[in-house]
C-alpha cells in the first residue's frame, strides 16, 4: 500500500475515534505508534497487525462484558518517532479515558510514554521496547518482547560459543536508550565471559558519516562487528565498514527484524546475523496461521513487529475477557497474574509483579537476501 494511502487511512481512522474512548458501547484502545519519523515500517506493522486482532475479535461479536459483547476500537495516533510526541500520545489517551495503550514500539519513545501512563494509572503493553527501564518499578507497564539484559547476553553467548570469536568490536547510538542499552550489556557479559572488546564506538542519532569510528574498528583487530542499532541506519554502517577494509562478521539485533533492511542493504547483508524474537520458518502451528491470515490480508509477510503487536493485543483482549469490564483497573488487576501466554512469538512466562515476560529467542542468519532460521536460546 502506498504510504500516502496508508497514512490518509490512519488519520481518517483516528478522526473517527477521536471522542471514543469514554462511549459505553466500545471498547477503544489506543495505539502509540511510529508511524512517521525515521522508522515508519515498525508503526505500519503495529497498526496493521492490531486492526486485524481487533477486526477477528469484532467478527466473534467483540469481548463479553458481563450479559453483552462489546466491539474493540483503535484509536490511532503518529508520536512522530520522537520522546516528546509519545509522552504527548500517551497524555491524549489519559485524557480520552482509552481502557489501555498499545506502544509505543522504540523503547527511546516506549519509555518516556510510560512515565505518563504509569503516573496515570494507564495501562501499557508494549509490543517492541526492549530496554529493562520500561517496567522497572512499575505496575501499570507491560511488554510482550524480551529485554535487552537478555538479549545482550543471548548477543554475547552465541558470538562466544556458537561463531568462535573472542575478539569483539561495537558501534552505537548513544542517544537512543535501546541502543545504548543493549551495547552495554553486551559489552559486560562478553568480556564477563572472557572475551576481548577491541572498540566500543559511539555515534549520534542521525549521523551519516561512521569512517572515522569504522577505521578504528578495523584498526583493533575486531573478528566481529556488534550493530544493535535500527534497520534504517545498519546498511549504510555495514557499507562503510567493508569499505574501510573490515573483512569480519556482523552481528545484530532484533532491531534488525524489518524486512526493509534487505531492500536497503542488498547483497551486504548476506552472511550476517541477529538475534529476534520469532522465526516464520519454524513457526508453531498458531504462528503459521497468523502468519498466512495476515499475508493474504495485507499481502506482505508479518515481521517481529507485528507478530508481538498480535501478541500484545491477545494479552490485552484476554485480560479485558477475564475482568468482565472495560475498568483499567480491573483489567490490569487480570494482567498482573497473567503466568503463562502461548502468542505466535512464543510461550511466555510473567512472574508476579513484573510486566517483562521470559521467551525466547531466535538466531537470525541473511541468506540468499532472505531471513532463514539459524538457532533458538530458551530461558524456559
Amino acid at each position: 500500500m502506498p504510504r500516502r494511502f496508508f497514512l490518509a487511512i490512519v488519520t481518517a481512522a483516528s478522526a473517527a475515534l477521536l471522542l471514543g474512548c469514554n462511549r459505553a458501547d466500545v471498547i477503544t484502545v489506543g495505539l502509540n505508534v511510529e508511524l512517521t519519523g525515521s522508522i515508519p515500517t515498525v508503526g505500519k506493522s503495529c497498526v496493521n497487525a492490531a486492526a486485524m486482532a481487533a477486526r477477528e475479535v469484532n467478527a466473534r461479536g467483540g469481548i463479553a462484558l458481563g450479559d453483552k459483547t462489546v466491539p474493540v476500537k483503535l484509536r490511532i495516533e503518529d508520536n512522530e518517532d520522537k520522546a516528546e510526541g509519545a509522552a504527548a500520545v500517551a497524555q491524549k489517551f489519559v485524557s480520552a479515558g482509552c481502557v489501555a495503550m498499545i506502544g509505543p514500539n522504540a523503547s527511546r519513545n516506549a519509555v518516556p510514554a510510560a512515565v505518563v501512563a504509569e503516573s496515570n494509572k494507564l495501562l501499557m503493553i508494549s509490543p517492541w521496547s526492549t530496554n529493562p527501564k520500561l517496567t522497572e518499578g512499575k505496575r501499570y507497564i507491560y511488554r510482550a518482547c524480551f529485554t535487552d539484559d537478555f538479549q545482550g547476553v543471548v548477543v554475547a553467548a552465541f558470538v562466544l560459543k556458537k561463531l568462535a570469536f573472542t575478539k569483539a568490536a561495537v558501534l552505537f547510538d548513544m542517544a537512543s536508550e535501546y541502543n545504548k542499552g543493549i551495547a552495554s550489556v553486551f559489552k559486560t557479559e562478553f568480556t564477563r565471559s572472557g572475551g576481548t572488546l577491541t572498540a566500543f564506538e559511539s555515534y549520534a542519532t542521525g549521523d551519516k558519516d561512521f569512517s572515522a569510528q569504522l577505521s578504528k574498528i578495523k584498526q583493533s583487530g575486531a573478528e566481529v562487528l556488534f550493530l544493535p542499532n535500527y534497520y534504517n541506519e545498519v546498511p549504510l554502517q555495514i557499507r562503510q565498514a567493508r569499505q574501510q577494509g573490515f573483512t569480519g562478521a556482523i552481528v545484530g539485533s532484533d532491531s534488525w527484524g524489518s524486512e526493509e533492511i534487505l531492500k536497503l542493504g542488498g547483497d551486504l547483508m548476506n552472511g550476517c546475523y541477529f538475534t529476534t524474537h520469532y522465526a516464520p520458518d519454524i513457526a508453531t502451528e498458531k504462528a503459521k496461521k497468523f502468519i498466512g491470515d495476515y499475508t493474504a490480508l495485507y499481502g506482505a509477510k508479518p515481521d517481529d513487529v507485528a507478530a508481538l503487536t498480535y501478541d500484545a493485543c491477545a494479552m490485552l483482549f484476554e485480560s479485558i475477557q477475564k475482568a468482565a469490564s472495560r475498568d483499567p483497573e480491573k483489567v490490569r488487576a487480570q494482567l498482573s497474574v497473567l503466568s503463562e501466554f502461548e502468542g505466535v512469538t512464543g510461550a511466555m512466562r510473567f512472574t508476579p509483579g513484573s510486566g517483562s515476560p521470559f521467551k525466547s529467542a531466535v538466531v537470525i542468519q541473511i541468506k540468499n537476501n532472505a531471513f532463514t532460521y539459524y538457532d533458538s536460546i530458551n530461558p524456559l
